[in-house]
């Protein structure tokens, strides 16, 4: 039993759990967020960062309670190969520089400026995630939680309906046309699962809740966050607590992709930084987060093409291909001279957008 006053938590925290006879991490299993406040006379927030805090040290069911098994490099590079599978996002060149796709176990971040692109392609992704797997996808399941009321389900239609139509011209043996019997309009629509989410606090809960969910359905394979940034960014005065509740919710994500094998998709907004005197537009929620995502997607524009750049991923060289936004979907760019820039790589903790426009 480890005692709570070992927990990393603020010395007031401390001394309210302890006298409302939390002694020890023991004591606070089982509980939720709500029943914590009351007992302990915490706010909400305070009681979430208990219960995070009680798992990251083996007392919850994310957390893990024991060390687990350890696997050779060569046990995980044949686990990977057998059970994980990429997304694609229906642009090749998106798909070739990211070796596949957007792959699964992973949590990936895209940023931009409004307008874009980001939740074209999340909403893209919702239906990608769910090509059958003689197609060359996962057939699973997704979770989107939208915070800034951003999902139009008009265009989700549009966007299935033309999926639909792409493999079913793809169709050509006995296995493929079967599997079209249930990739239809209706099974997409019915296979996304819709969560609402109007400030942190109701975000945080929501993903303390998520890894029941994803047991009692283990299709999942993509979960959305539409924005982080949203939320993140507003009615925070303490610029510190918002980074350690980052820093825990990044934990948690993680965690959930690998133990869930899905991918985690997450958008954010860009903000300006100062630096020798001149102004960068760069990923918003500070450098600290951004060690947090696996891959780094970086949607802006160059004149008036869109352009995806890849600026972190530790499996991919930093690359930038051109997409453009269709009826259809997210696509790859009509035209055929097509912008593929590779560099070397920035050894920089978090690169600024702008370096990645002017080496467009």
């Amino acid at each position: 039993m480890r005692p709570v006053s070992s927990l990393s938590l603020s010395p007031s925290v401390k001394v309210k759990l302890v006298s409302a006879g939390f002694r020890f991490t023991s004591d606070l299993r089982g509980l939720e967020p709500l029943q914590l406040s009351k007992e302990a006379s915490l706010c909400q927030l305070e009681a979430l960062e208990v219960l995070q805090a009680v798992r990251r040290v083996g007392g919850g069911d994310e957390g893990g309670g024991g060390a687990s098994a350890s696997l050779t490099a060569l046990e995980l590079l044949q686990k990977e190969e057998e059970e994980l599978r990429s997304i694609v996002t229906f642009s090749s060149q998106l798909d070739a520089a990211l070796g596949g796709g957007l792959p699964v176990g992973k949590m990936i971040e895209i940023c931009g400026a409004p307008g874009v692109g980001k939740t074209q392609l999340c909403l893209q992704l919702a239906v990608d995630v769910q090509v059958p797997p003689c197609f060359g996808g996962v057939g699973g399941q997704m979770v989107y939680i939208d915070t800034e009321g951003s999902f139009l389900l008009q265009r989700v239609v549009d966007i299935a309906t033309a999926g639909v139509r792409h493999c079913s011209l793809l169709a050509e043996d006995d296995e493929q046309r079967v599997a079209m019997e249930t990739f239809t309009l209706e099974t997409i629509l019915s296979n996304m699962f819709l969560v609402r989410c109007h400030d942190y606090v109701e975000l945080l809960a929501e993903l303390r809740l998520l890894p029941g969910f994803l047991s009692a359905n283990p299709r999942v394979r993509l979960l959305v966050i539409d924005s982080l940034a949203f939320v993140f960014r507003r009615h925070f005065d303490d610029l510190s607590q918002r980074t350690r509740l980052l820093n825990n919710l990044a934990q948690q994500l993680i965690t959930m992709a690998t133990r869930h094998e899905m991918a985690v998709v997450i958008t954010n907004q860009m903000t300006t930084r100062l630096r020798g005197g001149q102004s960068q537009l760069v990923p918003a929620l500070g450098e600290s987060w951004g060690h947090a995502p696996t891959i780094r997607l970086l949607l802006h524009w160059v004149g008036h093409r869109r352009m995806a750049a890849i600026f972190k991923s530790p499996g991919h060289m930093d690359s930038t291909i051109q997409y453009q936004i269709t009826s259809e979907g997210f696509r790859d760019a009509d035209q055929c001279e097509q912008l593929q820039s590779k560099r070397p790589r920035r050894h920089t903790n978090q690169p600024a957008a702008s370096q990645g426009v002017s080496n467009c």
